[in-house]
């Protein structure tokens, strides 16, 4: 859930990308964060080991401008590809207002991407989410490459819901900019009706 600290007028959002190993969330991160004006990003933190691009998580606050009168930021994480981090995976994922699940789209890491999306949903459902009840987007990544799975099949196996999707290449920067922007404005209209029952709420009470 956002915080919402009334005293500082701040609404701080948090958005997880989560994926297999080498699935390309880090570059995500690393893109945005070049191409993000300097005044409107903090710090991006990175923490690299021999096995994995990310041991922790990486770190980006988006100044969104402000909403309803609250200066509105983005938090961006990612969280471990190895499976035997799950703890950690299990810690970044508290409190997400939203998710990127960025498989890969190369064939023969397909089984990984789906053991990574079933790992997600076990998380939530251990942290006591509901796992529809967070928004969430799909990219699939790595659309540059010469051979990778069609579209068609990614969405069959993964995307069974019907949730907004995106081909993309965090290479070259094809498709990042559109997940972004699809999750954020899910997480924004949620913060938007939180807002309105909070606001309702607090008319009955007062009624």
């Amino acid at each position: 859930m956002s915080l919402v600290n009334y005293a500082a007028r701040e609404i701080v959002s948090k958005i997880v990308y989560y994926g297999p190993a080498r699935s390309g969330k880090t570059t995500n991160l690393h893109y945005i964060h070049a191409r993000v004006p300097e005044p409107r990003r903090g710090p991006i933190v990175s923490l690299a080991t021999e096995g994995d691009r990310t041991l922790f998580f990486d770190y980006l606050p988006l100044d969104l401008g402000r909403v309803s009168g609250f200066r509105t930021r983005i938090q961006l994480y990612t969280v471990p590809g190895q499976i035997y981090y799950d703890s950690t995976r299990r810690l970044v994922l508290q409190s997400a207002d939203g998710i990127v699940f960025v498989a890969d789209s190369r064939p023969d890491r397909q089984d990984e991407n789906l053991e990574s999306f079933r790992n997600l949903q076990s998380n939530l459902l251990e942290e006591g989410i509901d796992p529809k009840s967070v928004p969430l987007c799909f990219q699939y990544n790595k659309r540059d490459l010469p051979q990778v799975l069609p579209s068609m099949q990614l969405e069959a196996d993964l995307n069974y819901r019907g949730l907004r999707s995106f081909p993309a290449s965090a290479l070259t920067g094809e498709g990042v900019f559109d997940t972004l922007e699809a999750i954020m404005g899910l997480v924004l209209t949620g913060l938007a009706q939180q807002f309105e029952e909070t606001t309702e709420a607090v008319g009955r009470t007062n009624a």
